[in-house]
């Protein structure tokens, strides 16, 4: 601002001394006896050295718009230079802020497929603990009808050897035993067979 001042106030300084400068050379000159030529020579430097100033002041004018354009040109750099660095770094918090929610992402599939494998494999372990329980008690009550079928026909051939008696000889008395065994062996062989249905 000082350099833009200082050349306005030489040439209005220069301007409002110039008259009195020349009013004082004519009286200096009349007193004096300077002739005209001395004056008029005098007068051209004046006028040459307001020119000069004219052209100083605007090289001064123009050195100092170019100084504000520079200024203003790296006050523009600087102010994109500082936009575009934060716009990367806003950019790289969005990455950043992605990619932690595509990790939580990948994350919580992980889990979530493991609790569904897990839950899927107690649920085979109980189907078979389920199964295998099924099996001994269908196992257990076969055995126990089978044991029963048993017992009926011990008893059944029990019974008909008691009817035969004690007395009986020959053919009737291997009758009576033969019939004895086939009721015994009809008895055992319903038995199992109403002992497999009911396994099934």
């Amino acid at each position: 601002m000082k350099l833009y001042l200082a050349p306005h106030i030489a040439f209005l300084a220069l301007m409002f001394f110039l008259p009195v400068c020349v009013h004082a050379a004519d009286a200096e000159a009349e007193t004096s006896g300077v002739s005209g030529e001395d004056l008029t020579a005098a007068s051209e430097r004046i006028r040459q050295t307001g020119v000069q100033m004219r052209e100083d002041l605007k090289h001064a004018r123009a050195r100092l718009e170019a100084q504000k354009a520079r200024e203003e040109a790296e006050r523009v750099r600087q102010e994109a230079e500082q936009a575009r660095q934060e716009a990367e770094r806003k950019q790289q918090q969005e990455l950043e802020r992605q990619q932690a929610l595509k990790e939580k992402q990948h994350r919580d599939a992980q889990l979530a497929a493991q609790e569904q494998v897990r839950k899927e494999a107690a649920a085979r372990v109980e189907q078979a603990e389920r199964q295998r329980q099924e099996a001994l008690r269908a196992k257990q009550l076969e055995a126990a009808r089978l044991a029963e079928a048993k017992a009926n026909a011990a008893a059944a051939l029990k019974a008909a050897r008691q009817s035969v008696g004690v007395r009986a000889f020959g053919d009737d008395q291997q009758i009576a035993q033969a019939a004895a065994k086939a009721r015994a062996a009809e008895a055992l062989r319903k038995a199992r067979m109403s002992a497999g249905e009911q396994a099934f």
